[in-house]
C-alpha cells in the first residue's frame, strides 16, 4: 500500500486550522482522488496547541525553519504569510532539501517567486501556490496548465475582496467611503490597517504573479502602475451608474505595442461586462487567450475554507507526483518584466471636475482639451449643491473617447494654471473591452 504523504504545516491561523479541518472532514475522499492518504506529520505554531484545530499526533515545531530543514515530511505546507522572514527562510530551507512546497504567500511570491522558482528547478522540489491568488478560484492551474496552448492577450480581474465590499457597498447603499471602511472592518474584511488593501497593493502582488504566468515574464512587481481607492467619492460612483458604469478596482496585464502593461487602479466597467457582475467580497478573473477568446473565473477570494480548498487542490497535485515548472516554463526563460510608463496608457477617461462657475470657464476646458485632440463623448453639468454653490463652483463630469494619460494630464494641468478648475481633478480610465 502507498504510504500516505505526510505534511509539515507551518502556520495555524485561519487557513491553517481550515486546512486540517478540511483533512479531517474530506480525509478519506481527498486520499482517493490523489491516490494515497493524506496525513498531517508535524506542525509549527505560536502556540502548541490551542484548541482551533485536532492535530493528533503530529510533532510540533517552535521553528518553521527547523521544520522545514529537518522534519520527516514529504511537502511543506507554508501558510505563515509575509514577503520574508520565517516564511521566506523555511520555504527556501524546504525546497534546497528537496522537499516540495505549497504556499499561499502572495507577498513572498512577489518579492522573491524567481529565486524561489530557480531553487525548486535546481533541487527537483515543485513549488505550488494556487492560494496565492483568488483564493478558491483555479486561476494559477488555468494558466500554468489549461491554457497553455494560448497565446494569453490579457488577463484582467476582481483581486482584492475588502475593495470589492467597499465600493459594492458604496454604490448600492449610497455611502462614504469611510463609513464602508469601517463597517468592512468590523466585519473582518478589512485589516485595522488597510492601507495595503485599499492603497491596490495586494491586488498589485496577485498581478505580477498572473503577469509572469500569463506573458512569461520575470515576476516584478515594481513594475505594477498602483492606484488604490481612497479617492474614490460617493459622487463618482453615481456618476459612474447614470453613465452606465460600476467602478471597480481591476488589475489588469495586457499586451500593448509598448510592451505588457501592468496596471492596478479604479475603473469604469461597463454594467454589462463580466466583471461588473462581481459584488461584495467575491473575486473574478477574466483571461484573453487567441485561441479560447475570453473566459471569466468567480469564486470566493478569501477566507478559511475557500483557501484550504486551494490548498488542497495543491497537496493533491503533489501527492499525485506532478512536477511542474513554477511559472510555467523554466526559470531561465522568463523574460524581463515590461516597464510600461502609465504615462503611454491609452483608453477612455472619466474625468470629474470642479469649475468655476464664470462665463467662459467649460470653453477654456473645452479649447485646452481640444488642443491635445481630446474627443470628448459626454459632458454632465452635476446639480450643485449648498456647499459648491456657496464656494462658486459646479461640478461638471466629461468621459472622453480614447487617448492618452499623457495628453490627458497635461490638459488638466493646464486648466489648473488657468485657474478655471478648483481642487485636484477626479480622473478614473474606462475599460470598454476585454471585461
Amino acid at each position: 500500500m502507498t504510504k500516505p504523504l505526510r505534511l509539515g504545516v507551518a502556520g495555524l491561523g485561519v487557513v491553517g486550522t481550515g486546512l486540517v479541518q478540511l483533512l479531517q472532514r474530506q480525509g478519506n475522499a481527498l486520499g482517493v482522488r490523489a491516490g494515497r492518504g493524506l496525513s498531517l506529520a508535524a506542525y509549527s505554531a505560536r502556540r502548541k496547541r490551542d484548541g482551533r484545530a485536532e492535530i493528533g499526533d503530529a510533532l510540533y515545531y517552535d521553528n518553521a525553519v527547523k521544520l522545514a530543514a529537518e522534519g520527516d515530511i514529504d511537502v511543506y505546507v507554508e501558510l505563515i504569510g509575509g514577503a520574508d522572514g520565517i516564511a521566506f527562510e523555511s520555504v527556501k530551507a524546504a525546497l534546497q532539501r528537496g522537499v516540495p512546497v505549497v504556499t499561499a504567500n502572495k507577498a513572498m511570491l512577489a518579492a522573491h517567486g524567481l529565486e524561489l522558482a530557480r531553487l525548486s528547478e535546481a533541487h527537483d522540489a515543485p513549488l505550488f501556490y494556487e492560494a496565492a491568488v483568488g483564493g478558491g478560484i483555479p486561476v494559477i492551474k488555468t494558466l500554468r496548465e489549461s491554457l497553455a496552448g494560448n497565446a494569453i492577450e490579457r488577463v484582467s480581474g476582481i483581486l482584492n475582496g475588502t475593495c470589492n465590499y467597499i465600493l459594492s457597498r458604496m454604490e448600492t447603499d449610497r455611502l462614504p467611503f469611510d463609513a464602508c471602511l469601517a463597517e468592512a472592518q468590523r466585519l473582518g474584511y478589512a485589516e485595522a490597517d488597510p492601507s495595503f488593501d485599499v492603497g491596490g497593493f495586494d491586488t498589485a502582488h496577485k498581478l505580477a504573479i498572473l503577469t509572469s504566468l500569463a506573458f512569461g515574464s520575470k515576476i516584478d512587481a515594481s513594475a505594477v502602475s498602483v492606484e488604490g481607492i481612497e479617492s474614490i467619492t460617493l459622487a463618482d460612483l453615481v456618476a459612474a451608474d447614470e453613465l452606465g458604469f460600476r467602478v471597480k478596482l481591476l488589475g489588469v496585464a495586457e499586451r500593448t505595442p509598448h510592451g505588457v502593461e501592468q496596471r492596478v487602479h479604479p475603473t469604469m466597467v461597463g454594467k454589462s461586462a463580466p466583471l461588473a457582475q462581481i459584488m461584495g467580497v467575491l473575486n473574478a478573473v477574466s483571461i484573453a487567450g487567441d485561441a479560447i477568446g475570453e473566459l471569466t473565473l468567480v469564486g470566493p477570494g478569501a477566507g478559511g475554507d475557500a483557501t484550504a480548498s486551494a490548498v488542497a487542490a495543491d497537496l493533491i497535485d503533489v501527492a499525485r507526483g506532478t512536477r511542474l515548472p513554477a511559472f510555467g516554463r523554466p526559470a531561465a526563460s522568463l523574460s524581463d518584466a515590461d516597464r510600461v510608463p502609465m504615462q503611454r496608457h491609452e483608453g477612455g477617461y472619466y474625468v470629474r471636475l470642479t469649475v468655476v462657475d464664470r462665463p467662459g470657464a467649460m470653453g477654456a476646458i473645452a479649447a485646452r482639451f481640444g488642443e491635445r485632440m481630446i474627443s470628448l463623448e459626454a459632458i454632465m453639468q452635476k446639480r450643485a449643491t449648498r456647499e459648491s454653490a456657496a464656494a462658486g463652483v459646479v461640478p461638471v463630469v466629461l468621459m472622453t473617447h480614447g487617448t492618452t494619460e499623457a495628453l490627458i494630464r497635461d490638459a488638466l494641468a493646464r486648466t489648473l494654471e488657468e485657474g478655471v478648475v478648483r481642487e485636484r481633478p477626479q480622473v478614473i480610465r474606462i475599460e470598454r473591452e476585454a471585461v
